[in-house]
Protein backbone atom coordinates (compact mmCIF):
# COMPACT_ATOMS: atom_id res chain seq x y z
CA UNK A 1 0.00 0.00 0.00
CA UNK A 2 1.60 3.43 -0.93
CA UNK A 3 2.13 5.81 1.91
CA UNK A 4 -0.10 8.79 0.50
CA UNK A 5 -3.39 5.13 0.79
CA UNK A 6 -2.56 4.57 4.30
CA UNK A 7 -2.33 8.39 5.33
CA UNK A 8 -5.84 8.71 3.89
CA UNK A 9 -6.79 5.82 5.63
CA UNK A 10 -5.55 6.84 8.72
CA UNK A 11 -7.00 9.93 8.57
CA UNK A 12 -10.27 8.99 7.39
CA UNK A 13 -10.54 6.83 11.11
CA UNK A 14 -9.02 9.47 13.48
CA UNK A 15 -11.88 11.64 11.83
CA UNK A 16 -14.26 8.89 12.60
CA UNK A 17 -13.25 8.65 15.95
CA UNK A 18 -13.50 12.95 16.57
CA UNK A 19 -16.99 12.47 15.23
CA UNK A 20 -18.07 9.93 17.64
CA UNK A 21 -16.57 11.32 20.75
CA UNK A 22 -14.05 8.77 21.23
CA UNK A 23 -10.46 10.54 20.75
CA UNK A 24 -8.41 11.93 23.13
CA UNK A 25 -6.89 15.05 22.43
CA UNK A 26 -3.99 16.34 24.89
CA UNK A 27 -4.60 19.52 26.55
CA UNK A 28 -1.47 21.37 27.66
CA UNK A 29 -0.71 19.43 30.61
CA UNK A 30 -0.94 15.88 29.71
CA UNK A 31 1.14 17.06 26.58
CA UNK A 32 3.82 18.80 29.27
CA UNK A 33 3.92 15.35 31.06
CA UNK A 34 4.50 13.34 28.34
CA UNK A 35 7.20 15.12 27.47
CA UNK A 36 8.98 15.46 30.32
CA UNK A 37 8.33 11.49 30.91
CA UNK A 38 9.97 10.66 27.35
CA UNK A 39 12.77 12.68 28.43
CA UNK A 40 13.79 11.50 31.78
CA UNK A 41 13.41 7.64 29.75
CA UNK A 42 15.57 8.72 26.78
CA UNK A 43 18.24 10.46 29.39
CA UNK A 44 19.06 7.50 31.03
CA UNK A 45 20.81 6.02 28.15
CA UNK A 46 23.83 7.91 29.00
CA UNK A 47 25.66 7.05 26.05
CA UNK A 48 23.43 7.87 23.98
CA UNK A 49 22.83 11.14 25.43
CA UNK A 50 26.51 11.51 24.58
CA UNK A 51 26.38 10.58 21.01
CA UNK A 52 23.71 13.23 20.35
CA UNK A 53 25.85 15.98 22.41
CA UNK A 54 28.80 14.83 20.19
CA UNK A 55 27.06 14.57 16.87
CA UNK A 56 25.12 18.56 17.67
CA UNK A 57 29.00 19.84 18.10
CA UNK A 58 30.27 18.74 14.84
CA UNK A 59 26.88 20.04 13.26
CA UNK A 60 27.33 23.11 14.83
CA UNK A 61 30.64 23.04 13.88
CA UNK A 62 30.11 22.43 10.27
CA UNK A 63 27.30 25.11 10.12
CA UNK A 64 30.06 27.76 11.40
CA UNK A 65 32.67 26.82 8.94
CA UNK A 66 29.99 26.58 6.11
CA UNK A 67 28.67 29.93 6.91
CA UNK A 68 32.59 31.58 7.49
CA UNK A 69 32.94 30.32 4.02
CA UNK A 70 29.85 31.71 2.14
CA UNK A 71 30.85 35.22 3.75
CA UNK A 72 34.27 34.83 2.55
CA UNK A 73 33.01 34.40 -0.85
CA UNK A 74 31.19 37.51 -0.46
CA UNK A 75 33.85 39.75 0.30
Amino acid sequence: MSPDKQAEIASKGGKAAHAQGRAHEFDAEEARAAGRKGGVAASQDRARMAEIGRLGGLARGRNAAAKRASLGAVR
